[in-house]
This record gives structure tokens, C-alpha cells and sequence, in this order.
């Protein structure tokens, strides 16, 4: 029985609505009225249900197709600006007791060489990362409760931000590792971190267990019942993510959707970030061995949707994403997006030989940082390496409320236009430097509140002179 509110995973992502729900957004794929309706329902800007956004994604017709492209627009203009948040992924360990069969960490991977990072490794990947530009991580781990317990996770977290090298820090550690227990929750909590992101990879309870078939990941009711506890344990910044590719990509969108809303009704505020990769190749993964896989056209009509259904939540495209890829969902809804990133054990301080490759999928867009950078100014994005919501505590319902009241422009446009001034005074290439330098001088006129525009022209000025983190 559906019951979104339930604890219980198979009640609130329940098989039957999905069916249901995907029955009903066939049957109306070409009726013009309904779509028409759920169209102007969503120009309130205030999301859709996951039976709505069903049919918007199951739309034939192309003169609404291209409205529902052109709304996706209108809102991320309207909550991010033309912001996106940088970060970059840290590999610490690829010791795991699990048998995903589309990970190459899987622990039947005989071949691939295992890696742990120490104390001192991760202190000079951070340098590396801080030296790259970078304010913000999101660490990843395989499970093994013997070579990375919650200990070893915790000690790397403090690692990280003990770490101050010349002008940079690690202002923000986002946490990508298994379902755990409350009490660990809790202990993340105290640590500092940023977002708990789970990927729940697929809602599809019998293909999930298949793709699972042994380890603690197996099961399929203490993973996705894990946001759960880890909003019980004080955590309410949390992100979900489905790998498109191993299974029906309609399923999974309606499960996603069907996940925030239960947050939503459950803790009263939704997930804070929704990440959307696609299976990848990977040492002994082929993607042509899952029958799920999507078209560009597929992706980019999926994160446009979701920017309609979910307004208010921010969206995350990585470097699994080709340079095209990127481009294209970045004006329908993407506002994080990582740059210069390794996938493998450590990467940053010192290249892997490839007899040694630990990598978790292959990297499509290869470029440095500094290049997605420039990239980015160049489209008229702001590249953003802001941290400033999570250490002013704003979080959870307090951070939703601001965005959804449209107050949260008045933070994010001057942070963020400030902590790219840091990026380009401290790391920036000459041609990046000078594009951002002009961006910033023609972003600063959109800032509507005169003292907040005051206030950031003097701190960017204090910028030029070596001051740095300053933030509203």
C-alpha cells in the first residue's frame, strides 16, 4: 500500500504506484489538455507531484515538449541565476565488501588494485585539490567495515579541513558512502560534513537485489530507508541519485521523485541535491551489458522535468557527462557540476601508473579546472565555489525556506561572485582571470539591494588586497 509518509521503503516507494503512474503517463503522453494543465500548474513554480512529471516526461507532442524546456529555464533562472556550484569528488578507498555488478569495486574484482589512502595521503591530495582551486568535496568509499570504518571516515573529514595550504581550504565535506546507522549519522553530523549523498541507483526493488546480489548492500529496505536515519541523526542536508542506465529510466525517475516527496512529508523538508549519472565503462564494467541505457535527448528531457518538479532542490551532473552533455542540461536545470576530477584512490597529488588504475568509471570530460572554468564564464555562468549556507547554518528547512521565498539571491549572488574573485586571484589562468573579471563587474550591476552591492564591491576589494572568506 502507498503511504508516503510510511518509514517503511516498500510503502513509500511502493511498485504499484510506479506502475500505475507509468500506465497513467502513457495513456496520456498526446492529451493535449492534461498536459496544458500540469504545464500551467508547474508555471507556479512550487513543483508537481511525480504522476504529473510522469506525463510531462512521457510527452509526444513537440509544441509542449519545447514549453516544458523553456519552463525548465525559467525556474532555474529564477532560484539559481546563473550559479554554478563547483566541487570535486576524493576517492579514499576502494576496499569493498559488496558485489554490485556495474561498480569495479565489487569485491569478486580480483584484478583491480585495492587502495587506502592514509592520514598523510589524503593531506596531500588536499593540497593538490586546494591548489587546484577547489572549496568543496564530495568523499567516496567503498564498504568494508574493516579497512574503512566510520573511525577511518571520521579522521579523514578532520584531516581534510585541518588542512590550510597557502590561500586554500576545504570549506565544505560532502559524504558519499554506504547506508549506515543512526548513531554514525549522528557522528557525520558532529564532524562537520556538508550533504549525506546515497545513491539509491535503482527503486526497482527485484532488479536492485540482482544488482546487488550479495554484501550489506543486498539489501534493499536498509538503503533506502537510509536518508531516514540520517535525518534522525540530525543530517538535513541529504542527496539522492539514480545510475540511469540499469533499469527502466521511467521507473527510476517516478521512484526519485516519489523518494523527495517522502522527505518532504516525512522530515518537512525535501533532499537537498538530486544527482543524475549514467552508467559509465569501468575496468571490468561494460554499460552495453545494462538494457537501461538513455539517449542525450532522454537525459536532458529527465533533468528538465526534474527542475519543474522539484524547484527548490539543486541538481548535480559529473564528469561521467561529455563537454556537450554538460552545456545542454546546464540551462535546464543543472546547478553543481565537478571539474578536474579523479574517479580513482588519491589522483590529484600524483598520477596513477595504468597498471595501477584504481578507477571507480571512466572520466568524459577531462578537462582542468581551470578550463571548466573558463568554459563556464564563457556561456555567462558564474562559477560559483560558495560554502557559505552550510557554515551560517543555513540547512535543511531554514536553507528551503530562503529559496523559496527568493531570499536566497541576496546570499548567493554576491558569495558567489566573491569566492570566484578568490578562484581567480589565487588559481585562475590569464585568459580565465580576465573573463571572470569582467563577468564580476557585469554581475555586480544585477545585484538589486544597494548596501548588499556595497557591501560586495568592498569585500572584493579586500579580495585583491589578500583577504579571503568573507561571505554573507
Amino acid at each position: 500500500m502507498y503511504d508516503v509518509k510510511s518509514k517503511v521503503a516498500e510503502e513509500f516507494i511502493s511498485h504499484q504506484e510506479i506502475l500505475d503512474t507509468l500506465e497513467y503517463a502513457k495513456a496520456n503522453k498526446n492529451n493535449k489538455a492534461l498536459i496544458d494543465e500540469i504545464i500551467k500548474k508547474a508555471e507556479a513554480m512550487k513543483g508537481i507531484s511525480h504522476r504529473e512529471a510522469a506525463v510531462l516526461l512521457e510527452c509526444d507532442l513537440e509544441e509542449e515538449t519545447q514549453r516544458i524546456y523553456q519552463l525548465a529555464k525559467k525556474i532555474k533562472e529564477k532560484f539559481y541565476g546563473n550559479r554554478i556550484v563547483m566541487f570535486a569528488p576524493l576517492y579514499l578507498s576502494n576496499y569493498c565488501v559488496n558485489g554490485c555488478v556495474y561498480c569495479p569495486y565489487h569485491y569478486v574484482n580480483k584484478h583491480i588494485p585495492r587502495k587506502k589512502l592514509t592520514q598523510e595521503q589524503i593531506r596531500r591530495e588536499v593540497i593538490a585539490l586546494q591548489d587546484m582551486g577547489h572549496k568543496r568535496l564530495a568523499l567516496e568509499a567503498g564498504e568494508d567495515p574493516i579497512n574503512n570504518p566510520i573511525e577511518y571516515i571520521l579522521e579523514s573529514i578532520d584531516t581534510i579541513y585541518s588542512v590550510k595550504h597557502k590561500n586554500g581550504s576545504i570549506r565544505r565535506v560532502n559524504i558519499n558512502i554506504a547506508a549506515t546507522t543512526v548513531e554514525n549519522y549522528r557522528k557525520l553530523k558532529e564532524a562537520g560534513i556538508g550533504t549525506y549523498i546515497l545513491f539509491q541507483e535503482t527503486y526497482h526493488k527485484e532488479n536492485y537485489e540482482k544488482l546487488h546480489p550479495t554484501g550489506p548492500k543486498h539489501n534493499y529496505a536498509w538503503h533506502t530507508e537510509a536518508m531516514d536515519r540520517a535525518m534522525e541523526g540530525g543530517i538535513d542536508d541529504v542527496g539522492l541519485g539514480v545510475l540511469f542506465g540499469l533499469n527502466n529510466y521511467l521507473y527510476d525517475f517516478v521512484g526519485i521523485l516519489m523518494h523527495a516527496e517522502h522527505l518532504e512529508a516525512a522530515f518537512g523538508v525535501g533532499p537537498h541535491t538530486i544527482s543524475v549519472p549514467r552508467i559509465r565503462p569501468a575496468d571490468d564494467i561494460d554499460p552495453n551489458n545494462f538494457e537501461g541505457g538513455i539517449s542525450d535527448d532522454i537525459f536532458a528531457k529527465i533533468v528538465a522535468v526534474l527542475r519543474i518538479a522539484v524547484p527548490y532542490t539543486g541538481i548535480i551532473v559529473s564528469t561521467r557527462e561529455s563537454q556537450k552533455s554538460r552545456e545542454r542540461v546546464l540551462q535546464l536545470g543543472v546547478s553543481q557540476i565537478s571539474g578536474g576530477s579523479r574517479t580513482n584512490v588519491g589522483g590529484y597529488a600524483q598520477a596513477e601508473p595504468e597498471d595501477e588504475d584504481t578507477s571507480q568509471f571512466d572520466v568524459e570530460d577531462k578537462r582542468t579546472l581551470d578550463q571548466v572554468v573558463n568554459w563556464l564564464l564563457s556561456l555567462g555562468h558564474i562559477p560559483s565555489f560558495c560554502t557559505a549556507c552550510y557554515r551560517e547554518g543555513r540547512t535543511g528547512d531554514r536553507f528551503m525556506s530562503l529559496v523559496k521565498s527568493g531570499q536566497i539571491a541576496n546570499c548567493c549572488q554576491p558569495n558567489a561572485l566573491m569566492t570566484l574573485k578568490e578562484y581567480l586571484e589565487d588559481y585562475a589562468s590569464y585568459d580565465t582571470k580576465t573573463k571572470g573579471e569582467a563577468l564580476i563587474k557585469d554581475e555586480l550591476k544585477k545585484i538589486t539591494n544597494e548596501k548588499v552591492r556595497s557591501i560586495t564591491i568592498e569585500k572584493l576589494r579586500l579580495i585583491e588586497q589578500g583577504h579571503r572568506d568573507f561571505r554573507f
